[in-house]
């Protein structure tokens, strides 16, 4: 059998979920490509892409940080964010020095190489453009949404969401990891406006339809008000392959433990609810579902479990890569 080294997986995403699963993806002997959403509008990310004309650090930010190897204080100084009365209130010290080091350099991509060099970073981290985009999102009722963070607050249910301008570029890196991957893994995320941008790259969500990698969708633990109200696990596939005009997923990776209804309770305040796996309509799909107890309660919100999470893409990705080099 040919040797190909470390079995390469990209995975791609942004806000809250891609982190959590990278923490537990970089304890294992695989080579990791992070592709980061650049739509993000909100918050110190906003600012700073509204004031230096760079695409938005936050998420980029925290998936250095989940990838990173360094003391404990130092990426807690990377995430510190500060709490004045002046314009630093808000911002994070990292979304500060990731545009610092854009100015010097002249180059976003080239400040989180820098960065990942610092924070010595597991894996390589790049963001799905490099360049400020803006997402849309055009509602049922036909009325247009512009801006990432304004989208969940509309009170509408979405049709689709598209990007401007016209020209975006994906990296010739991105598209390279894309091609040479064993696995993709798109997720978990807000379905619209963490994973979705990152797919909607010309180029870069075709090369992911073609590529020959094992495609595995982490699904969501719980519904979002905005986003996906309402929406079982097979909605969630068929609104990707609406946006990419075909079927791409190969196995979709689900939640069967019970939440706890007190959590649940509190979820249900901000109209979120567990996302349902209908089995029988995943199949019709022709995709492998892979359930198991995935959530994990942290400081009273729920998030993937990273270890559990982890161990079960390691094991799909060792299967993989043996089915495809195998002499």
């Amino acid at each position: 059998m040919r040797d190909y080294g470390q079995p390469r997986i990209v995975v791609i995403g942004g806000g809250t979920g891609l982190p959590v699963l990278l923490r537990g993806l970089k304890q294992y002997p695989v080579d990791i490509t992070a592709i980061v959403t650049v739509a993000d509008d909100g918050g110190s990310s906003g600012r700073i892409r509204e004031d230096l004309h760079i695409p938005p650090p936050g998420d980029v930010r925290n998936v250095l940080a989940a990838l990173s190897d360094v003391e404990p204080l130092v990426e807690e100084m990377f995430q510190h964010r500060f709490n004045t009365s002046n314009e630093l209130s808000g911002h994070s010290l990292g979304n500060l020095i990731l545009a610092a080091m854009t100015s010097i350099t002249g180059d976003f991509v080239h400040a989180i190489q820098e960065m990942s060099k610092v924070l010595n970073v597991r894996g390589k981290v790049l963001p799905a453009a490099n360049q400020n985009v803006v997402l849309h999102a055009e509602m049922e009722d036909g009325t247009v949404i512009s801006g990432e963070s304004k989208i969940p607050y509309s009170g509408k249910k979405i049709k689709r969401v598209f990007m401007t301008p016209n020209n975006i570029r994906p990296l010739p890196e991105t598209i390279q990891a894309i091609r040479q991957a064993d696995m993709i893994v798109i997720g978990p995320g807000s379905l619209y406006t963490s994973i979705m941008p990152n797919l909607l790259v010309p180029r870069l969500g075709d090369e992911v339809c073609r590529s020959h990698a094992k495609k595995v969708y982490i699904c969501n633990l719980m519904t979002q008000a905005g986003e996906t109200l309402g929406y079982t696990a097979s909605d969630h596939v068929k609104a990707l392959y609406d946006h990419m005009s075909r079927a791409f997923i190969h196995t979709i990776l689900v939640n069967n433990k019970e939440i706890p209804e007190d959590v649940q309770l509190r979820y249900n305040e901000e109209l979120a609810y567990p996302v349902h796996y209908d089995l029988p309509q995943l199949s019709e799909l022709g995709i492998e579902v892979v359930h198991a107890d995935i959530a994990d309660l942290e400081d009273g919100a729920l998030r993937h479990d990273p270890k559990k999470v982890a161990e079960i893409l390691y094991n799909l990705l060792i299967a993989e890569t043996k089915r495809r080099y195998k002499a």
